[in-house]
């Protein structure tokens, strides 16, 4: 690790208030503000009441400058610099109240729709493929050249859309643990040959050389670069379609020019990618099922 640097690509970017006020932007509200509902994060240590809500946080102090707030799935973190006291809080919690309300209900209503979105491991599941669904066959009556999976796309009678299925070497009595191992197996290869590819096409336009890529599992992070030319990409990128797929890859290509998020760097990945920031939000916006 030594004289190495690490950039990272957050999984699940969390919404935070910088320190410049200004630096905010209030888009549409994707949920709706329901007064008396409460937020309770886990590591709760201080509670306030925002916008006829009552929100419980976790607080921390630290070296910093301002007081400032960060909304993930667990729910809001305060973090306040040594010399705040509880009424420069309060004072601060109010002011963004609406925003911070606003925030913590688009999270509830994003876990929501996670647990939903939940697979089950069985025949006929459905999963998404490079932004298609696919739909998963169990057909004990093929080893598929080793592999226990084959994708096939079925045309249909008569001119409508064609689908394609995923058909796993496994009996009908599998497990669900059995059936996902299968298919996670299945997507991880395809993951390491589509993502090979892509960083062959993107390293030349940016001028720079990869040296190594792993597969990676976390669950923070989409990718990372480090400055020997080490590549991390998480192995889910393959349910988005390739376009996303492909900012993902340029961006850490990008940093192995830039080790940093400046300006500089954005405009190294809009040399390759123009609507980056487009699909930098589909990230945020669109999420993953649950793997379980």
């Amino acid at each position: 690790m030594s004289g190495l640097v690490q950039l990272a690509l957050d999984f699940f970017a969390p919404a935070s208030l910088t320190d410049d006020a200004a630096a905010i932007r209030h888009r549409g509200a994707t949920a709706e503000l329901r007064p008396g509902v409460e937020f309770r994060h886990p590591r709760a240590s201080r509670e306030a009441r925002l916008a006829d809500t009552t929100v419980a946080y976790e607080f921390k102090r630290g070296k910093r400058r301002t007081i400032g707030f960060s909304v993930g799935p667990d729910g809001l973190v305060v973090s306040a610099p040594r010399w705040a006291g509880p009424a420069e809080i309060q004072a601060a919690l109010q002011d963004k109240a609406l925003w911070i309300v606003r925030k913590l209900e688009e999270a509830r209503v994003r876990h929501d729709k996670l647990a939903a979105s939940r697979i089950i491991w069985q025949d006929g599941a459905e999963f998404q493929f490079l932004g298609q669904s696919l739909r998963l066959v169990l057909d004990p009556s093929h080893a598929y050249a080793n592999f226990s999976a084959q994708l096939l796309t079925e045309v249909h009678a008569g001119g409508g859309p064609s689908s394609n299925s995923l058909r796993i070497g496994l009996p009908h009595h599998a497990t669900e643990a059995q059936i996902r191992d299968a298919v996670q197996a299945w997507l991880m290869r395809q993951a390491r040959r589509i993502f090979t590819e892509r960083l062959d096409h993107f390293a030349p336009r940016l001028g720079v050389q990869w040296r190594k890529l792993a597969l990676s599992s976390a669950g923070t992070r989409w990718g990372s670069a480090r400055s020997d030319g080490s590549i991390r990409l998480h192995w889910r990128l393959v349910h988005f379609r390739m376009a996303v797929i492909d900012y993902v890859v340029a961006h850490e290509l990008s940093h192995l020019r830039v080790m940093d998020h400046s300006p500089r760097f954005w405009d190294t990945v809009r040399s390759v990618m123009p609507d980056y920031a487009d699909l930098r939000q589909h990230l945020t916006d669109e999420s993953v099922p649950p793997w379980s």
